[in-house]
């Protein structure tokens, strides 16, 4: 109990330290504009997927078309799709997404639409301005669901109906396969041709599709590879000086982003500082009380802000604008200053001579004896390749920026299932303690290199998964020890009950009004302190123990790609705010028997009482015991349903409720025996 408190006790230290100075920025983009509109440095975008089956092409080209229509000079623009899955789906919905945008691009320019993904415009209820306007957007929208079709029914089948122009598709022959191929490059829409104009007569970004070379004898590094290809292919393409990473499922929500973050980049007097601006991740399908927590509102409207202050926050994946230079390995120096506004011209050439001789920086053998990985690019061996990327940039002398604008920059979807948060969780959370534990920790190596307030942040999310131990010890412990009749707290009449009842209070007291003050509801707080138990008893455990075999070498390196469908009736109870079980998995087997060993010691205790105990003596002795014991009890009230109640198809699987009442009945007597 004394260890289990310690270590509470320094975990709740080190989540203060990202509330002791909040820092909250604002941009004029106006004075940008004013001067530097002539002058704006090229950047590039990046869009990462891997699978078609669980990032559906049709959401993929939405954030495509997103990013292409940024209120931006398109001629500075370039947009490049990297497909890890090596779908020729993919490919199609892209290819047939490059026409529409000839449409899309001035249709948003002139009646300048937010959000430009054209299915969140046209699900967001737009306003009309005019006759006029009334005919173009029957028009736009005609075109977009023709291209949703044309999408949505080759997916169906599975095959394109037309492989005239799939020029790298076309050379597959039988033993070719998404996890063996050789690269696919080709640049859809090539910005530098005078005819590359939409439907208005304005140039239009360039488009491009990558599918690197994948080969089953050569390990990939998941993202990290992809995005690394990507780095060393735009810079003979466009070689933006800017970079901007977003997921295939975090669409562009406002088309002035761009020039938010190069309000930071080059500003003149700490714009040099800066290596990276992260903009936060919002999901746009959060039910009103936020079932799963996906919002995570205290790191978004708190912790963030909090790093912000000691030197920037993580770098998280999406959303975020690099400069090129720091990405390519360059080193801090303060003497050193980045000047964007000098462009590095690429020119193109012959288009077709350039696919094939740039394939080559898309191979499999291309890093091999290079610094790729490891001083250059993203960097290798780590599920969370982002966050320690950035770690080590900030290590080198760099700082990032948090911008949180009123209007989200990028909208995406979050998990509608119980099972997909939990084995996101366990991704990153495994991932975070492999950074602990790697010679990049910020333990160790950010020692004197970062701020002690930042090392402390960091110290946050590397500390997930270990507290799985703490919070298990006080799941079941305690409520075994009730159900004997064994004081664990002191007496309610003890002076030494005054500090657990203090910290009890004030620690729930202070995490509602935080979070209710950062816009979530009491609702919203109370399935926050459910998904935190869920976390820390399923997903942070499996994380560390995965970690700890793969430390002593019985496990390797998974990236697992978190579902973004969910069939319709899950979806419908997700609006409903109804837990999504329906699947067997060890995580759902291990909740499972927690909440059922609470509720059989809280059952016991109650039995005792008339035959054994006074309610005045329970209270008195234990009354910190019943309190917790009730409360994990209550919490899972609606797991309770799933287990033996609900007849739908999210309930809990039966096999689930056999084994979890099996191992908590086992539990309760084999404590009741030896004790």
């Amino acid at each position: 109990m004394f260890g289990a408190e310690i270590w509470f006790g320094l975990y709740w230290f080190i989540t203060q330290s990202v509330r002791w100075s909040l820092v909250y920025r604002r941009t004029f983009t106006d004075r940008l504009s004013r001067r530097f509109e002539n002058e704006l440095p090229k950047v590039d975008i990046f869009v990462c997927t891997a699978d078609p089956a669980v990032e559906p092409p049709i959401m993929v080209i939405n954030t495509v078309l997103s990013v292409m229509a940024y209120d931006y000079p398109t001629e500075k623009l370039s947009v490049y799709l990297s497909d890890d899955g090596g779908s020729e789906l993919t490919f199609h919905a892209l290819l047939q997404a490059s026409y529409f945008s000839k449409h899309w691009l001035p249709y948003c320019k002139k009646y300048e639409v937010e959000p430009r993904s054209p299915a969140a415009y046209f699900e967001s209820d737009p306003r009309i301005l005019d006759a006029t306007h009334t005919k173009d957007f029957a028009s736009i929208k005609k075109l977009y669901e023709q291209l949703e079709n044309k999408v949505l029914l080759a997916n169906k089948l599975g095959q394109i109906p037309d492989k005239s122009e799939h020029k790298g598709f076309a050379m597959w022959d039988s033993s070719s396969s998404r996890g063996n191929h050789d690269a696919i490059l080709q640049i859809l829409v090539n910005g530098s041709d005078p005819e590359a104009r939409d439907v208005a007569g304005c140039k239009l970004p360039t488009l491009v599709y990558l599918a690197r070379e994948k080969r089953p004898e050569h390990f990939h590094n998941f993202k990290a590879g992809a995005m690394n290809a990507l780095i060393r292919v735009s810079s003979e393409i466009s070689n933006g000086p800017v970079i901007l990473n977003v997921d295939c499922d975090m669409y562009s929500n406002d088309s002035q982003s761009i020039r938010d973050a190069l309000c930071f980049l080059m500003d003149e007097e700490k714009g040099h500082e800066f290596a990276y601006v992260q903009f936060p991740q919002i999901f746009k399908n959060i039910t009103k009380n936020d079932l799963y927590a996906n919002s995570m509102t205290a790191g978004r409207e708190v912790e963030f802000h909090g790093l912000d202050a000691f030197g920037g926050p993580p770098y998280i994946g999406s959303g975020c604008f690099h400069r090129r230079e720091i990405l390519s390995g360059r080193k801090y120096s303060k003497c050193y200053k980045i000047d964007l506004k000098t462009q590095n011209e690429c020119k193109m050439g012959n288009v077709h001579e350039l696919e094939e001789r740039l394939k080559s920086l898309a191979s499999c053998t291309y890093e091999q004896n290079t610094e790729w990985g490891h001083e250059m690019g993203l960097k290798y061996g780590c599920p969370v390749e982002d966050v320690i990327t950035g770690l080590s940039i900030q290590c080198q002398g760099w700082k990032s920026v948090y911008p949180n604008p009123e209007r989200p920059a990028f909208l995406g979807v979050a998990g509608t299932t119980l099972d997909q948060i939990l084995v996101q969780q366990k991704r990153w959370s495994e991932g975070d303690l492999q950074i602990l534990l790697s010679k990049y920790s910020p333990a160790w190596y950010g020692l004197g290199r970062i701020h002690i307030g930042l090392t402390m942040g960091y110290l946050i999310y590397c500390l997930w998964s270990p507290n799985c131990v703490a919070v298990l010890y006080y799941s079941i412990i305690p409520s075994l020890h009730l159900l004997k009749g064994i004081p664990l707290f002191p007496q309610v009449s003890s002076v030494w009950f005054l500090p657990f009842a203090y910290v009890i209070i004030a620690e729930h007291i202070y995490s509602a009004a935080e979070f209710l003050l950062s816009g979530g509801t009491f609702l919203g707080w109370w399935n926050e302190q459910r998904m935190w138990l869920y976390k820390r008893t399923s997903s942070y455990l499996l994380a560390f123990v995965d970690t700890i075999l793969k430390l002593l070498g019985f496990s390797d390196v998974k990236f697992v790609i978190s579902s973004k469908v969910s069939d319709e009736d899950a979806s419908k109870r997700y609006g409903e705010e109804i837990l999504e079980f329906g699947t067997t998995s060890p995580m759902f087997i291990i909740i499972s028997t927690l909440a059922l060993l609470n509720l059989f010691c809280l059952t016991g205790i109650l039995m005792k009482l008339k035959a054994n105990f006074s309610l005045s003596f329970l209270w008195e002795t234990m009354a910190l015991q019943i309190l917790l014991c009730g409360a994990f009890v209550v919490i899972n009230l609606p797991l309770f349903d799933a287990l033996f109640f609900r007849k739908d198809n999210g309930r809990m699987p039966s096999s689930v409720t056999s084994k979890s009442v099996f191992l908590a009945l086992l539990a309760c007597t084999s404590f009741t025996l030896l004790y």
